[in-house]
């Protein structure tokens, strides 16, 4: 399956209709976007069961806002409309793979367990990162 393009139009659709959804902050200014993409479409074709998604931040700055993007490439994870993963750089095929697999990898129940205990911290409060991988 192709990477979707996300926009501020079409962002919170995606992310509610798709349980498991990959974004890669990027612009095509930006070397190491540049660089990650193929890795990013590699792993977009090894796992057609999940939505792999693009927001060009030169484009979307409202939504790259929204995220606090301060650095691309950054990647974020959203599982059932939470949040996962969040961080900058471009990550090799190795190490993109096994957070993949960790991310698969996660109790959801646990995550928004863990959620709602924190809530008290505030509304930014989201679930702890995976592991991450050694580059």
């Amino acid at each position: 399956m192709a990477t979707v393009e996300l926009t501020k139009e079409n962002f919170d659709r995606t992310v509610s209709e798709n349980s498991f959804v990959l974004i890669d902050f990027w612009a095509g200014w930006c070397r190491p976007c540049l660089q990650f993409a193929p890795v990013y479409e590699k792993a977009a074709e090894a796992n057609p069961d999940l939505l792999f998604a693009k927001v060009d931040t030169e484009a979307q700055q409202e939504l790259a806002a929204a995220f606090q993007i301060s650095s691309i490439p950054t990647l974020m994870i959203v599982r059932d409309q939470v949040a996962i993963f969040s961080q900058p750089g471009a990550l090799p095929e190795a190490a993109l793979t096994d957070l993949i697999a960790q991310a698969r990898a996660l109790d959801m129940d646990e995550v928004r367990t863990k959620i709602a205990a924190e809530q008290g911290g505030g509304a930014g409060a989201t679930a702890e990162e995976p592991g991450t991988p050694d580059a």
